[in-house]
């Protein structure tokens, strides 16, 4: 019987490296290859994901302002012509049916200011006419008429800013206010803002009786979870320092458009 002969390597084998023993130099900066790949596709998702979220809420605000409009222009204007062809009729009806028509006339006039107040809570005129400022003053003025508290206001130079910045701090200043009202049994508020080192400043403070933050980032009833998204959206960020029986101040800080990162 012929002894076997020991069987050769392959021919392309001969002088690469055995398995398992590949340079691990070169194998560190295949992983860091993959890794810088793999985050500059998660910072495009990211910058399309916000691109998304932008335009969706511009299309809301757009819905908001039609629909005030609608109300305003339509609703309101019809039930101010109700008004008065009612308080026509007065005069030529006897007293005890007056009374009635007076009623009526009561309930027309309350319609109608419930009417002009949702169309101004939807989308005020003033922030599409005159600006960010006096959107912001009539704000102030309304919630303190109707909160009870007193809200005063602080506004710095501003540089222009673009209609969805212009929102975007209405909105965020108007749910501050509003978490206010409803919950801090405040009775002083404070809304500043100011642009300064390259950035959009919006600080609401108030004396109430504070909370505990941690436990309200759970909580989805403040409005606070849908403040920090829509500020995340314009690489922004929520800040809040409460405690309890000690008030509370939310700062709210948005780049401003000239340094920026591109949309």
């Amino acid at each position: 019987m012929t002894p076997s002969r020991p069987i050769d390597p392959p021919a392309d084998a001969a002088g690469s490296e055995p398995a398992g023993e590949a340079d691990p130099l070169r194998s560190l900066a295949q992983v860091r290859d993959q890794y810088r790949q793999l985050l500059l596709r998660l910072e495009a998702n990211e910058r399309e994901f916000r691109r998304l979220g932008r335009s969706v809420w511009r299309v809301q605000e757009d819905e908001r302002r039609r629909l005030a409009r609608e109300l305003h222009d339509g609703i309101g204007q019809n039930l101010t012509a109700l008004k008065h062809r009612l308080a026509q009729l007065g005069d030529a009806l006897p007293p005890a049916q007056r009374e009635r028509l007076e009623a009526a006339i009561a309930l027309c006039a309350d319609t109608l200011e419930d009417t002009r107040e949702l169309s101004r809570l939807l989308r005020p005129p003033i922030l599409d006419d005159l600006g960010l400022e006096p959107a912001l003053r009539w704000l102030a003025r309304s919630q303190s008429e109707a909160a009870g508290m007193q809200v005063a206001l602080e506004i710095g130079e501003l540089p222009a800013l673009d209609g969805d910045l212009q929102t975007l701090v209405f909105r965020v200043a108007q749910e501050a206010i509003n978490n206010v009202a409803k919950h801090a049994g405040a009775q002083q508020v404070l809304v500043r803002l100011v642009a300064r080192g390259g950035l959009l400043q919006l600080q609401v403070a108030d004396d109430g009786r504070g909370y505990d933050p941690q436990r309200a980032s759970y909580s989805d009833g403040s409005g606070l979870a849908g403040m920090r998204e829509r500020l995340r959206l314009y690489d922004g960020r929520l800040e809040i320092h409460s405690a309890p029986g000690e008030g509370t101040r939310l700062r709210a800080v948005l780049p401003l458009p000239a340094v920026a990162e591109g949309a």
